[in-house]
């Protein structure tokens, strides 16, 4: 993989340096002169500003987008509270309540599935007896079988038993409009008829679906100079998607928005900015549009970041709509989000360059929109949060 990565970027920079723009080509690399791979080239910054470095968040917070696969096992929830407590987070939202399991297959291959209604009520029941509060627990359906007879009838009753047993939300993983399939090999779109029975359940039980559709839309473009992603398809290849072998992303993303569209009376969480973190306008626009659609940032905020005066004036806006998300947990990366949402700091850098190699910026918003951020917005929309944990 190394090897693969190495002679990619070396001949990228060939590329980039003999076809630069007109007046910036470089004709000739002086003697004794190294020239690294694009993907290395990283130099520190000469930029003396002053710093703020950020490490608890100045309001308690609720992560709306967390996973923590093993809850409802043997997971240290004493351990993982404790780290939360460091950071100012309140809650934590367990997006893959129903975990998963390992299934060793005849001819030795291995496949994941969704674990049992077992593992997420013990998933909550761990988290309610010994840390009151701390958590909420998504569940999560599986597409498996969508065309035998009694796969909507067998799905609903288990996300009524979920939510009874304690799930305050659908999380619904981004297999859907991409990879899923039905039992004749045909794509499941987002909004393929055979789910609305879903969506309309969750709204007349009450909770927020979660939903992930998608992916950036560069992992479908060529990977070439142009892609502002080229770093990352190249580190991680098996984020590409073929134009040729796959559905089309803004038809992926249209048939999200269709299905929100039909279902007015449920809250949908349009998980990553719906990928529009670089088209705020666009994202907007449909808000305006749609009012159940909310949205949260996790995996998004170099986007915000690099935009700052727009993203304030944009967040300002629309601050009854966006919560605090983060997806994956490495409680240190944390910092860099509190430092983009809460200070004025110029310049620094995102903690993953495959998202982002340029340096962002401090939004540094208005404290009521930060508590929305934070807090009043999930507590208006996931259901039995406990408002006593925050100021007001």
């Amino acid at each position: 993989m190394q090897r693969t990565l190495a002679v990619a970027a070396l001949l990228l920079t060939a590329a980039l340096l003999a076809g630069g723009p007109a007046g910036g080509q470089i004709e000739e690399i002086p003697e004794g002169v190294e020239v690294p791979p694009f993907y290395d080239y990283d130099p520190p910054s000469t930029l003396v500003v002053p710093e703020t470095l950020v490490t608890r968040a100045k309001y308690p917070f609720v992560d709306v987008h967390n996973h923590q696969f093993r809850m409802g096992a043997d997971q240290d929830l004493g351990e993982l509270v404790a780290e939360m407590d460091e950071l100012n987070m309140a809650i934590l939202v367990n997006l893959s309540g129903r975990g998963f399991r390992r299934i060793e297959n005849e001819d030795g291959s291995v496949t994941f599935e969704l674990d049992s209604h077992e593992y997420l009520a013990n998933a909550v029941q761990r988290a309610r007896s010994l840390y009151p509060g701390r958590f909420a627990v998504f569940t999560n359906i599986s597409t498996t079988g969508i065309d035998e007879p009694d796969w909507t009838e067998r799905t609903l009753a288990g996300l009524e038993r979920d939510v009874a047993a304690g799930a305050a939300g659908l999380k619904i993983y981004k297999g859907l409009g991409m990879d899923s399939r039905d039992s004749s090999g045909e794509r499941i779109p987002v909004d393929d008829a055979r789910l609305d029975p879903v969506w309309a359940k969750c709204g007349e039980l009450g909770i927020p679906v979660l939903i992930h559709t998608g992916d950036p839309a560069q992992f479908w473009q060529d990977r070439t100079k142009e892609n502002e992603r080229l770093y990352e398809l190249l580190e991680r290849p098996d984020r590409y998607r073929d134009p040729a072998e796959n559905a089309p992303w803004e038809r992926i993303m249209g048939e999200q928005h269709a299905m929100m569209r039909k279902h007015p009376g449920t809250q949908f969480i349009n998980a990553h900015l719906g990928w529009l973190g670089n088209d705020l306008g666009r994202l907007g626009a449909l808000m305006d549009e749609m009012p159940n659609m909310y949205t949260e940032i996790g995996a998004v905020l170099a986007e915000l970041g690099r935009q700052p005066r727009y993203a304030r004036e944009w967040l300002t806006r629309y601050q009854d709509r966006v919560m605090f998300g983060k997806d994956s947990w490495r409680p240190e990366e944390y910092h860099v989000y509190f430092r983009t949402l809460e200070t004025d700091d110029d310049y620094f850098p995102y903690y993953r360059r495959r998202h982002a190699f340029w340096r962002i910026y401090g939004l540094d918003l208005p404290d009521e929109v930060l508590k929305k951020l934070y807090y009043k917005n999930a507590l208006a929309v996931i259901p039995g949060l406990d408002a006593s944990l925050f100021p007001d």
